[in-house]
């Protein structure tokens, strides 16, 4: 009888540790054959840690953070679409635009939905966001290829970085800080990229604005 007790207790014990240690998380991920990536998959956890891969191997995926109003979004608009346990699919006669993929993982719950486009807002503003992480994504591998081999592309880099950040498209831009302060710092690159990235850099570097700020603007 003590010996199924214990047997009993270990298993709750068991199970308690894989629920406190399993958080929540959402991924994406997307295939479209002859694009540029033509794999992508961004995986968010509730802390804000952003895995992003162009691989379903990739060795040396980018790793990023979200702030916590942008996570909660995220998962606001998970929950509102009940965690991906119904179709998204549209069912309209649509070009074809990629095969997405949303995921949501809790531990032993998860629940997945495949589809090429979506007329559902919710849905379509999800897609919109990973769109955004995976755009700011490609501008870091941009950069980061121009400053080490193409110094005189770096201004092109940056003035599509520059684009993208007042279309307020760019997540994260703290990211760009150490590639931005290597440029403008550095004497070798022509002097009007010296001058965008170090502007671009004290615009990523100012605090976010409220939203009591921004209506009082």
């Amino acid at each position: 009888m003590k010996l199924m007790w214990h047997r009993h207790s270990c298993l709750c014990w068991f199970l308690v540790c894989i629920n406190v240690s399993a958080a929540p998380r959402i991924f994406y991920s997307k295939y479209f054959k002859g694009s540029v990536p033509e794999y992508v998959s961004i995986t968010v956890e509730r802390n804000g840690d952003v895995v992003y891969q162009e691989a379903k191997t990739d060795d040396n995926p980018i790793k990023l953070h979200l702030p916590d109003a942008d996570v909660q979004e995220l998962f606001g608009l998970a929950d509102k679409l009940e965690r991906f346990q119904h179709p998204l699919e549209s069912g309209l006669k649509v070009a074809h635009m990629g095969t997405k993929t949303f995921r949501f993982e809790d531990g032993v719950e998860k629940h997945e939905v495949e589809f090429n486009y979506s007329s559902d807002p919710l849905a379509q503003a999800m897609w919109d966001w990973f769109e955004r992480i995976g755009e700011s994504e490609r501008h870091l591998i941009d950069l980061e290829r121009a400053v080490r081999y193409d110094k005189l592309g770096a201004n092109d880099a940056l003035l599509l970085l520059q684009i993208t950040y007042e279309h307020k498209r760019l997540v994260a831009p703290e990211q760009f800080l150490t590639l931005l302060d290597r440029v403008a710092k550095n004497e070798s690159f022509v002097h009007i990229a010296r001058e965008r990235a170090a502007a671009l850099a004290e615009a990523f570097r100012k605090p976010a604005m409220t939203p009591q700020e921004k209506t009082q603007q």
